[in-house]
């Protein structure tokens, strides 16, 4: 998992409220088990009309924000159904931190475990940063995991809250697997002892 420590992205304002997973990957899309290749289906059916043309008026269609890899939100992003395929969706689309008022708790988790930062902070905060998105792609956001720090295009800072042990999961890139790895040997210390104490297991 690619590590996160400090992102100065353009941050993409969508200033809509539960936002559901199906609005972030439609059901049609879920067949795939990687996690590549659905960024281009990422809020497919606002991004695209009937005919798959791209919605000039949705934002991340707008130039200034196609290459966005921050989004901004409204409260309760990420609810309706617990599909993974959402986060893995925004992560290969390249938004690497998504900032709102509230999140769904399975969307919120399943981020941290796919190297996505979901910031919650309260909405008059969030609303300053939807202001400073709305400038475009000559407004960029700085966030810093380590210092937990959120800085605005005109330098205002806004501090926010993360929990130590994702934190630390983040900051050095480490999925479930890669936080099993970290203890490979102590695991091969254990099978090694086990082999000598069951051999016949």
């Amino acid at each position: 998992m690619e590590k996160f420590e400090k992102l100065t992205g353009v941050a993409a304002p969508m200033d809509m409220i539960n936002i559901d997973t199906d609005m972030i990957i439609p059901k049609n899309f879920l067949k795939t088990i990687k996690r590549t290749g659905l960024g281009v289906n990422l809020f497919d059916e606002m991004r695209y009309d009937d005919d798959r043309n791209e919605r000039p008026d949705f934002v991340l269609n707008k130039p200034a924000y196609r290459n966005a890899e921050i989004l901004i939100a409204g409260e309760n992003f990420g609810c309706g159904s617990s599909r993974e395929h959402a986060p893995w969706a925004i992560k290969d689309f390249g938004i690497r931190c998504v900032i709102a008022p509230s999140f769904a708790d399975i969307f919120f988790n399943n981020c941290f475990k796919n190297g996505i930062l979901p910031i919650p902070l309260p909405q008059d905060q969030v609303d300053i940063l939807m202001k400073d998105a709305e400038k475009g792609e000559n407004a960029r956001i700085t966030v810093d995991l380590e210092n937990q720090v959120i800085t605005t295009s005109d330098g205002e800072q806004i501090r926010f809250e993360v929990e130590s042990f994702r934190k630390h999961c983040l900051m050095n890139g480490l999925d479930d697997i890669g936080l099993t790895l970290e203890k490979a040997a102590s695991i091969d210390a254990f099978e090694a002892k086990a082999a000598q104490s069951r051999p016949w297991v």
